[in-house]
Formats: structure tokens, sequence, C-alpha cells
């Protein structure tokens, strides 16, 4: 705790060094067009007249331009006028910013609460399953599978609760795993390929097919397989195999189901 406050002072007053810095390079920017480079400007375009080298019409012209630009500059450029107590007043302000902020953190803070690790944390959430965001169920169910490597059961849940986590690589590297210990979890096949999609941006690739396939070949009842690999068909434009995937599963489905209506009206000549 006293490294953080005294990291807190040094900032504080890095905090301050850089706004007076930064008052002062403003102030001294009033200094980029003087009455004097005004002046020699001028008398350039004089000189060039007397020369001949400028008739009275571009002279003039001359003049009234530099005169407008030389008159925008300064009001741009216009210095900034500076108190000689108002470092101070900044200096207080900084001053008064911080003390106010240790006050509420005093006021409504905890300073003698010690810093909860994360493992606490992961023991209290895993008592409170019913209540928990899938990112904590991940972490309760990554325990228990640190605690047994091999539980097929263990590593199927902490797949789903990855995936339901937006964590699609980590349900990736789960259910692998989970498949290597029961190759013949058709259910965990067609999540690993579920989970290689979403990894992918959705697009179907060749290990997620496999993956697809393979449960497919334990359960021909696997909706989620079924209908990917008709999504991977139709991309090719391979409609004996869309419709191979898609017939069965959607006279699986719920009549009454919209999904039902639209899956059957993107099968392949289904509008002829």
């Amino acid at each position: 705790m006293t490294i953080f406050w005294i990291m807190m002072a040094l900032m504080a007053a890095l905090s301050g060094l850089l706004v007076l810095a930064g008052a002062r390079r403003g102030a001294d920017a009033g200094a980029f067009v003087t009455p004097a480079s005004a002046s020699e400007e001028l008398a350039e375009l004089d000189r060039l007249k007397a020369r001949g080298l400028l008739d009275d019409a571009a002279w003039a012209a001359a003049r009234a331009e530099a005169g407008r630009r030389i008159l925008s500059a300064q009001r741009e450029a216009a210095p900034v006028t500076a108190g000689a107590r108002d470092r101070f007043w900044v200096l207080g302000g900084i001053v008064g910013a911080v003390a106010a902020a240790v006050g509420l953190y005093l006021t409504f803070g905890a300073p003698g609460l010690p810093d909860q690790g994360f493992d606490r944390r992961v023991d209290e959430w895993s008592t409170q399953l019913d209540t928990l965001e899938p990112p904590q169920v991940a972490a309760v169910v990554a325990r228990v599978v640190e605690e047994r490597p091999n539980d097929h059961e263990a590593l199927a849940m902490l797949g789903a609760a990855r995936f339901e986590a937006g964590d699609p690589i980590g349900a990736v590297s789960a259910f692998r795993r989970a498949v290597a210990l029961q190759p013949e979890d058709a259910r965990s096949w067609t999540r690993l390929g579920e989970s290689l999609v979403r990894a992918n941006d959705g697009a179907i690739g060749g290990d997620a097919e496999a993956a697809f396939r393979e449960a497919l070949k334990l359960d021909p009842n696997q909706g989620g397989a079924r209908y990917f690999l008709g999504e991977a068909a139709l991309a090719r434009g391979d409609a004996a195999m869309v419709r191979e995937m898609w017939l069965p599963l959607i006279a699986a489905m719920d009549p009454r189901d919209p999904a039902r209506a639209e899956l059957q009206a993107r099968l392949p000549g289904a509008g002829a």
C-alpha cells in the first residue's frame, strides 16, 4: 500500500509539471510574428516596386495580401498573458483535485481491504453457480479440469462454458481434449465443429467439416452437424449434398417452427 501512495504522489507531481510546461509553451507561442518581421516584408515589397519589378497594381495587391496574412497570423498567435501568481493557482488546483480524490477514496473506499486474488474469487464463485456469468462459470469449471484433467464430462462442460463466454479458441481446446478421451462422443464432435466455425468468424473450414462428419458417423441425429455440413455444401454448390444433409433435419423439425420453413426455402430447387 505504501508503494501505491508513493506512485500516486509522483503521478500528481508529474501532472503538475506537465500542466505548467504546457502553459509555458502556450505563452511563448506569441512570438511567432513580430512587428520587425512584418515591417521587413512590407519594405521588401517597396524595394521591388522601386526597382520596377512590380507595377502599381501588383504592388498594391501584394501589400494588401501581406497585410491580411500578417494580421491573421498575429490574431492566431496572440500571446498568452499569465500573471505572476497564476502558477500557484494551477498548482493549488492540482493539489486540491488530488486531495479531493484521496478524500473520496477514504470515505467510500476500503483502504485496509487486501487485494482479492483470482483464486479466491474462483473459490467464491464455486459457491454461487446459479448467479454466475459464462466467463465465471468457465473459470470454475477450469479449476475442476485442473484437478481432474482426464474427466471427459468436465472438459465438455468447460468447452460449453467457454463457447458461451465468447472464447471459441478456448472451447476448441477443451473439446479437442474431450474427444481425445472419448472419441465416440458425437455431441462433443459437433460442439468441436461449432467452436471451430465461430473461431473462424463463421467460415466452415476443413477441420470443422471433419468434426461434423465424425459426429454424423457416430450419431446421424446430430442436427447441428447436419446443418453446418449443409451450409458448407451449399457454399460449394453441391445441391445433392445439401438435400442429403437438410431433408432429414427438416423432417425432424416441428412444422410450426419458422426455422423449418426458412431452411426448406433455402433448399436448392425449392423455388422452382
